[in-house]
């Protein structure tokens, strides 16, 4: 599965919901740091995943994204949470979880 191919459908989730491409953009950028790839190379080759993506916790098509074993899989549901909650309306600085 390459990003590329997911990439669309999350911009397109959060534009149905009155969020922009820039939002989705940037919480990728705050996940991973990187912007291209396969979701493995994506998550392998990120400078570095955020310190406080072990904050992001719920579900994702009925799962636990906490208590996911695989820690690719539970990167790609992270990602995914975080454009949920984009496509939810959430506050960016919710969704960054941001300290302020």
């Amino acid at each position: 599965m390459s990003f590329a191919g997911v990439y669309p459908h999350y911009v397109a989730k959060a534009e149905k919901k009155g969020r922009t491409r820039e939002e989705v953009d940037e919480c990728i950028r705050w996940l991973t740091g990187y912007t291209k790839a396969s979701f493995r190379d994506f998550f392998e080759k990120a400078p570095k995943l955020n310190p406080n993506a072990s904050l992001i916790a719920g579900t994702v098509c009925g799962i636990r994204v906490e208590y996911i074993d695989d820690p690719l899989m539970q990167k790609i549901r992270y990602l995914d949470k975080l454009i949920d909650e984009v496509a939810k309306g959430k506050k960016m600085e919710k969704i960054l979880r941001s300290s302020n």
